[in-house]
C-alpha cells in the first residue's frame, strides 16, 4: 500500500502539490493489480484490485496492458481529487488520443458534483500531455458480441440488464467488485458464472481526508467499468454490458458554466469516451444496454421480474451510515429510496412494495417534502442515483388516476404541490416510456432490448 506516512499532527494542504504522477503499474499471475500513484514532493498511493484471474504468461500480460494502464489512469481520479492538482504526469507511456479523451472529461466535468458541494473556485481541469495515435486503424461500430459481461450491483437496473443479455448471447457471465448483501443474492437469483473482483483503496488516502485533503464524490461507475473490460479481456468475453440508462445524461444543477451531474460516469457522453478507449486498446466493446431507456421504463421492466424483489436493494445511505451493511436493507427516508419506491409504484401495488420496501412511502406525511424535491419542486434535484425529474412527474401521474393509489396522503398532497403547478405536457407517461435511439447497443441484442423494455 502507501509507501509512506504522515505524522498524525501534520496537516495536508492541497495548495502545496502542483502535480499528480502516475507512477508504477502491474498484474501478477494471481491477478492482483498495483496501481500506483504520488504528488509531487507529497505523499503516494497504492491501490490494488484483486481479479478472478491473471496474465497468465508474458504474452497475455502485453495483450492486456493497454486495459490495465486505462484502470491505472482512471482510477487515479480518487487519489487525484486530494489536492486537485494543476498537472497531470505520467511515469511510463502516454495516454492515446482516445484514452486522453476519457481522462479530461473525467478529471474535470466527472469531478463537477465534487468541485461544487468543496466550494472550489472553478472546475479542476488538470494539464496533461497525450500520446500518438494507435499504429493500427480501429474498428468502426459494435461488433456483434456472442460473449457478454454484466457489471451487478445489487440494484434493479443491473438486472433487468443481465435479462436483457442472458437471452440474446451464447455466454454470459456477471462481474462485480465487492460482494456486498444484494449484489450476492442477485447472483444467487441469476444462476450464471461471475467473474468477483475485489479493490482496496490505500488507507493513507482516508487518513488523508481527516487532515485537510479535498474530499467528495467521484465518476467510481468509470472506474468498475475499467476494470470489467480488463476482467472481460483476461476471460476472453466480447463485450462489456453495463446497466446505465438515458436519464443517467441529465444533470441536478448548473454552476460554473457547467451541468453538474452526480451520474456523469453513467451519461451518454462518457459511455462514447469509454467505447473510443477501449478500442484505442484492442479491449472488449462496451456498450450500456439499457441506453434507450428511462429508468421509469426500467422500473416496468423490473416490475415483471418477481423473482429478483426480494433480492434487490438500491439504498446508498445504509452504506454511507456502515460500509458493512451496504444495501442490506432500505433505509426509507433517502432520495433513492423515495426514487425507487415512486418509480416501481405504477407497476406494482402497495403490498408488494410494502413487502420489499418494510413501508408504505407513500402513506407517510413525512415523506412529503423529498418526494417533491424528486420533481424539483422546492430545489435542484437531489445528488443521487435518481431519474429526470419529468419521469417523477409522469410516475406521479399514472399513481395519482391508480385507485391502488389515488387516496395515499402523499400522493394526495403531490397532486395539489406538483401536479397543479406543473405544464400539462410536462411528465407525459407515454414520452417517458417510450423507448430513445441514441445508443451502442450491437444489432444482436436490440431486439431483446426492444421486447423487455420497449411495453
Amino acid at each position: 500500500m502507501a509507501t509512506e506516512t504522515i505524522d498524525a499532527r501534520e496537516r495536508f494542504e492541497p495548495s502545496a502539490f502542483a502535480v499528480f504522477r502516475f507512477t508504477t503499474r502491474s498484474l501478477d499471475a494471481d491477478g492482483l493489480v498495483r496501481l500506483g500513484y504520488a504528488f509531487d514532493g507529497g505523499p503516494s498511493f497504492e491501490e490494488q484490485f484483486q481479479l478472478p484471474r491473471g496474465a497468465a504468461d508474458k504474452q497475455e500480460l502485453r495483450r492486456v496492458e493497454p486495459l490495465l494502464a486505462l484502470l491505472h489512469w482512471v482510477a487515479g481520479v480518487s487519489y487525484y481529487k486530494a489536492a486537485a492538482a494543476g498537472k497531470l504526469e505520467f511515469d511510463g507511456p502516454l495516454p492515446g488520443p482516445a484514452a486522453a479523451a476519457l481522462i479530461t472529461a473525467l478529471y474535470s466535468e466527472g469531478l463537477g458534483e465534487f468541485a461544487y458541494r468543496a466550494g472550489l473556485a472553478a472546475l479542476p481541469r488538470p494539464e496533461f500531455q497525450a500520446g500518438p495515435a494507435a499504429g493500427a486503424e480501429l474498428r468502426e461500430g459494435s461488433r456483434e458480441p456472442s460473449s457478454v459481461l454484466v457489471p451487478v450491483g445489487g440494484g434493479k437496473d443491473s438486472v433487468v440488464a443481465l435479462e436483457i443479455v442472458r437471452a440474446a448471447v451464447e455466454r454470459c457471465e456477471l462481474f462485480s467488485v465487492g460482494d456486498a448483501a444484494p449484489i450476492a443474492r442477485t447472483v444467487a437469483v441469476a444462476g450464471l458464472p461471475r467473474e468477483l473482483a475485489r479493490r482496496t483503496i490505500d488507507p493513507l488516502l482516508i487518513e488523508l481526508n481527516s487532515r485537510g485533503a479535498l474530499n467528495g464524490h467521484v465518476p467510481v461507475t468509470a472506474i468498475i467499468a475499467c476494470c470489467a473490460l480488463l476482467v472481460a479481456a483476461l476471460a476472453d468475453i466480447d463485450a462489456v454490458a453495463l446497466a446505465n440508462e438515458r436519464s443517467a445524461s441529465e444533470g441536478n444543477l448548473e454552476w460554473g458554466g457547467i451541468r453538474v451531474n452526480h451520474q456523469f460516469s453513467k451519461s451518454f457522453a462518457v459511455e462514447r469516451l469509454l467505447a473510443a478507449a477501449a478500442q484505442e486498446a484492442r479491449g472488449p466493446a462496451i456498450f450500456s444496454v439499457l441506453r434507450p431507456a428511462s429508468e421509469l421504463a426500467i422500473a416496468r421492466a423490473f416490475a415483471r421480474l418477481p423473482a429478483y424483489h426480494a433480492a434487490f436493494t438500491s439504498c446508498n445511505a445504509i452504506f454511507r451510515l456502515d460500509p458493512e451493511l451496504r444495501a442490506s436493507s432500505w433505509c426509507c427516508d433517502c432520495p433513492k429510496c423515495r426514487f425507487v419506491f415512486l418509480a416501481l409504484a405504477p407497476f406494482l401495488d402497495p403490498a408488494q412494495l410494502t413487502a420489499i420496501f418494510g413501508r408504505d412511502l407513500l402513506e407517510d406525511p413525512s415523506q412529503a417534502d423529498g418526494f417533491a424535491l424528486l420533481t424539483a419542486t422546492g430545489g435542484h434535484k437531489p445528488f443521487e442515483c435518481v431519474g429526470e425529474e419529468q419521469e417523477s412527474v409522469a410516475a406521479l401521474r399514472l399513481i395519482a388516476e391508480d385507485e391502488r393509489w389515488r387516496e395515499h396522503v402523499v400522493v394526495a398532497e403531490l397532486r395539489r404541490r406538483v401536479l397543479a403547478t406543473v405544464p400539462a405536457d410536462f411528465g407525459d407517461p407515454a414520452a417517458v416510456l417510450a423507448l430513445g435511439g441514441e445508443h451502442l447497443i450491437p444489432a444482436n441484442l436490440e431486439p431483446r432490448v426492444r421486447e423487455v423494455l420497449g411495453a
